[in-house]
């Protein structure tokens, strides 16, 4: 599952990155975006774009074709 997929309040574990360019994912994994981190939906702009997510007690804004490049486990 991408993380663009998740609905607001969700919370689910990074699995990895797909075709991702490396400067991105290299900002991505700065911001606290790394594999097995847990990260949870804030919200999502009206549009759908950009989404709000906290990860590791930080609220960071990312872009819905970015998030569609993060696959994330749902946790239970």
């Amino acid at each position: 599952m991408h993380l663009s997929q998740l609905q607001h309040g969700q919370t689910a574990t990074i699995k990895g990155f797909t075709s991702l360019p490396s400067d991105i994912r290299k900002k991505l994994m700065v911001m606290g975006l790394l594999p097995n981190t847990t990260v949870r939906i804030v919200r999502q702009a009206p549009l759908g774009d950009p989404l709000q997510v906290e990860v590791r007690g930080v609220s960071l804004a990312i872009r819905k074709a970015t998030a569609d490049s993060i696959l994330v486990e749902v946790s239970k």
